[in-house]
């Protein structure tokens, strides 16, 4: 009798949860580390910085140019890609990103002068722009908006996961690698860290379905409902045709607030480890270790945040409160910069605050478009928010070169992050709260 008391009072799982389930089980993990990869050859700079600006005998100012030139190719090639994969499908569209982007990755072995630096971070940036926004419309495609959060979310703890995976890795490669075969250990970095996104593009053109009615893997019912899902989203979006995604006067707003949270974002890829050692530590590899307390908290509050906000349907809140520590966070790691274990501490709530925001951020343009204008949409509020990410890297590094510390650069991301959080409530909870 007890065991049947048990089993009635057990929450019930729905027939649709099951099929959703089976979806992310089937999805999720491919996508996600697809998102590990191509984040680690993003940032990976900033451990190549430890040893590249002596080897090379570049500037603070040059590094911040190098690092931030990714995503002027980014921008300018990002809308185009997306308008293609949803013509020619997700399936060979990413495949493609990612072989391509493994190829300049490894490149960046090579790099000898500042130009050179200049010139493979800005074609980086061109073959990378199709994955991340091509991800988010292609979760469109499966996903209604009601489980969008916790979707995303787990999707972009690819972010903290790469850092968890890259910090260690980095550091170790640095390390251990230095001088093997007449190569410097960023050298190497720059190489072992792109094989995984070789591999990953073979794997994602045989594994990845381009949407629900190519799904082998599904019966007829369960594509069917899925389908019905979708379609009755895609009712209460705000847009559906390609123009809309340019037209939409949300899509510019939310393009600037991203752009505030990008800042947020690659203070942590760029810096994070130059304010470890600003801390006192000196060792690469120790580094590395001490990147992954930041990142583990992170990947842990964003999956707890994105069912959190699924659970209640409210999605401004949930991106506001988070932005605001994570400033909060940045503020502490300064004014404590000179302490160690407090530094550590508030770097860790920092992270934990950006990438929570960003990860809850994107539930609000896949709520408002669908179709043709999330495609178009989605592509320019990340092209358009990722500018920050030329901005932020070459503005720190200009004020360090300036300043000679880097408090002031700190202080911008953290007014920046506040920012953006406070501009989100501006949006009308009517459109997003799905």
């Amino acid at each position: 009798m007890a065991v049947d008391i048990a089993a009635s009072d057990a929450p019930k799982v729905s027939r649709e949860d099951l099929i959703y389930r089976k979806v992310t089980w089937r999805l999720i993990p491919l996508l996600f580390l697809c998102y590990v990869a191509a984040y680690l050859d993003r940032v990976n700079v900033g451990f190549a910085k430890l040893q590249m600006l002596n080897d090379l005998q570049f500037s603070e100012t040059v590094y911040g140019l190098g690092a931030g030139i990714f995503f002027i190719g980014y921008f300018l090639f990002e809308v185009p890609s997306n308008i293609i994969l949803h013509k020619v499908g997700a399936r060979l569209w990413i495949a493609r990103v990612m072989l391509t982007w493994a190829i300049i990755s490894a490149g960046m072995m090579f790099v000898s002068s500042p130009t050179m630096f200049y010139v493979m971070r800005f074609l980086l940036g061109v073959a990378e722009a199709g994955l991340f926004p091509g991800v988010m419309l292609y979760l469109t495609y499966w996903f209604p908006a009601s489980r969008r959060g916790s979707i995303i979310a787990m999707f972009m703890t690819g972010i903290p996961v790469a850092g968890l995976i890259g910090g260690p890795l980095s550091g170790w490669i640095i390390n251990s690698f230095s001088g093997i075969y007449g190569l410097a250990g960023w050298q190497w970095m720059f190489l072992i860290e792109a094989l995984p996104s070789f591999i990953l593009a073979f794997v994602v053109f045989a594994y990845l379905d381009d949407g629900i009615s190519k799904a082998k893997w599904l019966s007829q019912d369960e594509k069917d409902l899925l389908s019905r899902n979708i379609a009755n989203d895609s009712k209460s979006a705000a847009g559906h045709r390609l123009i809309d995604g340019f037209k939409s006067s949300w899509v510019w707003l939310l393009s600037f607030i991203y752009l505030f949270f990008i800042m947020g974002l690659y203070g942590v890829g760029f810096w994070l480890p130059t304010l470890i050692k600003g801390a006192g530590v000196t060792n690469a590899l120790t580094i590395g270790f001490l990147t992954v307390i930041p990142y583990g908290a992170a990947a842990i509050a964003m999956i707890m945040v994105g069912r959190m906000s699924d659970a209640a349907r409210e999605r401004r809140w949930h991106i506001l409160v988070p932005g605001v520590i994570g400033a909060l966070g940045w503020i502490l790691s300064v004014q404590y910069s000179s302490n160690l274990l407090i530094a550590e501490i508030a770097l860790t709530i920092a992270t934990m605050g950006v990438l929570v925001t960003l990860s809850q951020f994107w539930s609000l343009p896949t709520a408002i478009l669908s179709g043709a204008a999330a495609a178009t949409g989605i592509a320019v509020v990340n092209s358009f928010g990722n500018l920050a990410g030329f901005i932020s890297p070459y503005l720190i590094g200009w004020i360090i070169d300036t300043t000679k510390s880097i408090d002031l650069g700190v202080y911008t991301l953290a007014g920046c992050l506040f920012v953006g959080s406070l501009l989100v409530l501006t949006i009308p909870k009517k459109l997003v709260n799905r």
